[in-house]
């Protein structure tokens, strides 16, 4: 029994050695073929999944496959509430309220009380729900938008001189907190300009008083202005002398009382200040001193008579025959600021040749004008009328000045010469009509040839 079971041991163990060998061998038969058939495959690289969120990162195929699987059909994409570009939380859009056939919210109809004014709600009823009135609102100019509205209305009306246009400009404004700014604006603007816009200035301070702006308004207008004077020295040193002429005007135009120099007086914050409140009660306490401060920026341009303005150019004239400075002549011509009136400077220049009658006073007078006609100060028309008034008025200067023909002619002679004249104007010159006797036939009448 024993022998039989030997046997059969070694039987078995002879098999198994054999077919463990044989397994062995086919084995590597096999992954030699293999071996071969991966490397005479063709070795491609593999594509890249690029992800919609994040440009120049790589998705995973997972990833990829995860996206398209969230893909709606286009049937249901058409009424879905979510949102089709692939970027949302998954959240309803609007809240949930938007969407045909929604009308609103979830939860908004916790706070709806029952009453509609939409007409078109289907459930609006005329008759239960009360009356309710729109408003039209006015919203306050701003303080960049005023600035850049007054800008061009301020320098035109310094151009026409029309206060009542500048006022109604303004009615259209709701300035409410700025209408103090305003009178900051039109004072320190004028702080810049010629002494005849301040006087206009101070004309439309008055003209916007009780219209426009209250006494209160400028009151605050010229405290926020002498609190800025410190400023306004680095630009203009002359501005607490004209803040100060500007307080003292407005306290006799009645636009500021007159205890607000009193309140301000020694209680200023800088020394600026305090030198602009000290002019204005100079001015104000001075003998007359309400009826001068009308005058206080002088009278310039077209305000000044006419008698005036002829009595200040005979002087410049004088001046000039006596100095011979052309420069000075030249400004004092400018601050008359007439330039509509510059044919009488002409007219009187000629006349004073005719006084003169000297040789010296018709060159210095051609100079004269030779200068302020190249400066284009005194236009050719303005010369041409001064010359033409001088034509008119030769009979009855000759009879003052017997000679004033010869006088006039030799003078244009010498303006044409300096192209101060054309050839046209000095064909025009008049000339003395010879009077002559004839014979006894005649009767002995005087002819004029």
């Amino acid at each position: 029994m024993s022998a039989a079971m030997e046997v059969s041991a070694d039987v078995q163990d002879g098999v198994s050695e054999e077919m463990v060998n044989g397994d062995i061998e086919e084995d590597a038969d096999g992954l030699a073929e293999l071996s071969k058939d991966l490397s005479s495959r063709p070795i491609r690289k593999a594509k890249r999944l690029l992800g919609r969120q994040s440009p120049g990162k790589e998705v995973a195929a997972e990833g990829a496959a995860g996206q398209a699987k969230k893909t709606l059909p286009p049937t249901l994409a058409k009424n879905s509430r979510k949102s089709r570009d692939g970027r949302g939380r998954g959240l309803p859009k609007k809240g949930g309220a938007g969407g045909k056939g929604v009308w609103g919210k979830p939860g908004e109809e916790v706070n709806e009380d029952g009453h509609c004014q939409d007409s078109h709600d289907p459930n609006y009823d005329s008759e239960s729900e009360e009356e309710y009135l729109i408003e039209e609102i006015d919203p306050e100019v701003t303080l960049e938008e005023l600035e850049r509205l007054l800008e061009p209305a301020v320098l035109e009306y310094y151009e026409n001189n029309n206060a009542q246009e500048f006022v109604r400009s303004l009615e259209d404004l709701n300035l409410g907190t700025k209408k103090p700014k305003l009178v900051e604006y039109l004072v320190s603007k004028a702080i810049d300009h010629k002494a005849a816009h301040c006087e206009m200035t101070s004309v439309l301070l008055s003209e916007l008083y009780s219209r426009v702006l209250h006494h209160n308004d400028i009151m605050s207008g010229f405290d926020d202005l002498l609190g800025k004077l410190t400023d306004l020295v680095l630009d203009a040193p002359h501005a607490p002398e004209v803040v100060g002429k500007f307080i003292a005007r407005a306290v006799a135009d009645d636009c500021l009382p007159p205890k607000y120099v009193q309140g301000h007086k020694g209680k200023a914050d800088c020394k600026n200040s305090e030198e602009a409140i000290s002019k204005a009660d100079i001015l104000l306490n001075q003998k007359h001193g309400i009826v001068r401060l009308d005058n206080i920026w002088g009278t310039g341009g077209g305000i000044r008579p006419v008698k005036s303005l002829i009595k200040r150019m005979v002087m410049l004239l004088q001046e000039y025959l006596s100095s011979g400075d052309i420069a000075e002549a030249t400004r004092c011509l400018k601050d008359l600021e007439v330039p509509h009136f510059h044919h009488e400077l002409v007219y009187e220049a000629i006349n004073m040749v005719f006084e003169k009658s000297t040789d010296r006073a018709a060159e210095m007078m051609v100079k004269l004008l030779k200068s302020l006609s190249n400066a284009i100060i005194v236009t050719q028309d303005q010369l041409n009328q001064g010359f033409q008034r001088i034509f008119d008025n030769i009979a009855d200067i000759c009879l003052d000045v017997p000679n004033a023909y010869s006088i006039l002619d030799k003078f244009a002679t010498l303006c044409h010469k300096e192209k101060i004249i054309d050839d046209a104007l000095l064909q025009k010159v008049p000339q003395r009509g010879r009077k002559r006797f004839v014979s006894e036939g005649d009767g002995g009448k005087v002819k004029n040839s």
